[in-house]
């Protein structure tokens, strides 16, 4: 039997090899659509073809639920976190405004477990900042200590926020 990829293409990552094993592990998140072949050497050989669609979903996720955004004389906002392993992970959040002296103040900051199959858990953060231009950037770090697995994810405003106002 060899087998090969005949149309479209595996996740970067993945590899099919000629005796039909996958190998590796995707580089990135995204949907990706092939087709495989599987030929025998029999006289006469016979060809079967099968078309896979394949999603490929980040085991943590982080994005943005409320951007960060000045209220006031506040920096705010939420984040949403999404587990889809099958393991409870050990979740540190934190968010850090940086002014540009690099002195870092915490504006949020949790530490809980994120239950397996969390699709949607909201985070919020914030807090009353001196007047001055800040980036915020958001971390969560998750850990399994009995498979030594950590993911980690990474959010950043593309600007700084501005603080107008004093406390």
């Amino acid at each position: 039997m060899h087998w090969r990829v005949e149309k479209g293409s595996l996740p970067p990552g993945l590899r099919l090899e000629d005796d039909g094993f996958l190998h590796g592990s995707p580089d990135r998140t995204g949907e990706f659509q092939f087709t495989i072949s599987v030929q025998d050497s029999g006289q006469p050989q016979t060809l079967v073809q099968k078309e896979f669609v394949l999603r490929v979903l980040a085991a943590m996720t982080l994005n943005w639920k409320t951007p960060a955004h000045v209220n006031g004389n506040r920096i705010e906002g939420s984040v949403e976190v999404m587990n889809t392993t099958k393991d409870d992970v050990d979740l540190t959040f934190i968010v850090l405004a940086v002014p540009g002296n690099g002195r870092a103040v915490a504006i949020g900051y949790q530490h809980f477990v994120l239950r397996q199959g969390t699709l949607t858990q909201e985070l919020p953060f914030g807090e009353t900042l001196p007047r001055g231009g800040y980036v915020v950037h958001v971390d969560a770090v998750g850990e399994v200590a009995s498979r030594n697995v950590i993911y980690r994810e990474r959010l950043q405003t593309p600007s700084m926020l501005q603080v107008a106002v004093g406390p």
